[in-house]
């Protein structure tokens, strides 16, 4: 994968909220594959949970640090250095692929590459959950009306011209290719899944601003068609159903 040497593999292993949300689409006692599995957060989330969890990274670092994190824990998970075009697995040998972080730093090639490798060896109605951030709409559109009005506010030097550089400044290197509802969903599609659903969210905000921005927000995260554009972050969920 792309940002096998940029992505930095962090010690910590608290499991962030939204993953929570669509981890729980993992059943105890299935097979899961962790795609890309970073920090090893999710891959020992999901054997806690009573599944038979594997992940693989292509950076050494971030294979290390989640075979230590493993180390202690029970029942059938399996670690390995891998790349995401040609996983090492035989076909149809997993219930859930998760795709968390992943997909942003995939060319297009490498992308549909590797959807056709999740989707071989997923079982029959198997699914793959992705994850991935920024919503490409927000930084294309919202995020400019974001700057404006922060601007106006006097807080323009918290919010660079590149929104990439926002929270992590090697983002603008290592974000080859950002997603939006549409364009994730015919990646999926063109993949083979079917039944996809793809929806946005954003994680909490924790401002208190005042009424006014309490309003605007709300109106920006809630209604269509803003929330389309002002949501930060896409998800998916595609099924494998057999030609």
């Amino acid at each position: 994968m792309s940002d096998a040497k940029t992505r930095p593999a962090r010690e910590s292993v608290d499991l962030r909220p939204e993953f929570r949300y669509i981890v729980d689409l993992v059943e105890p006692g299935s097979r899961v594959l962790d795609l890309g599995c970073g920090r090893g957060e999710i891959v020992r989330h999901v054997a806690r949970i009573g599944a038979r969890s594997f992940g693989i990274d292509y950076s050494r670092a971030a294979v290390r640090l989640t075979q230590r994190i493993m180390q202690n824990e029970r029942g059938t998970h399996g670690i390995a250095r891998a790349n995401a075009r040609h996983l090492p697995f035989t076909d149809a040998c997993f219930d859930r692929v998760l795709m968390f972080d992943v997909v942003e730093h995939l060319q297009p090639w490498e992308l549909d590459a590797c959807l056709g490798e999740v989707w071989r060896v997923l079982k029959p109605s198997g699914q793959i959950v992705v994850h991935t951030a920024p919503n490409r709409w927000y930084d294309a559109y919202a995020y400019p009306v974001v700057r404006t009005v922060r601007t106006v506010m006097g807080q323009g030097k918290n919010y660079p011209k590149n929104p990439r550089a926002l929270n992590v400044a090697v983002n603008t290197e290592v974000h080859v290719n950002e997603q939006d509802i549409l364009r994730l969903r015919r990646y999926l599609v063109r993949a083979g899944f079917r039944g996809v659903r793809v929806w946005l969210d954003t994680p909490p905000q924790n401002r208190s601003e005042g009424t006014l921005m309490t309003a605007l927000r709300h109106i920006a995260f809630n209604w269509v068609p803003f929330a389309w554009f002002f949501q930060r972050e896409v998800f998916a969920v595609g099924t494998k159903i057999a030609h």
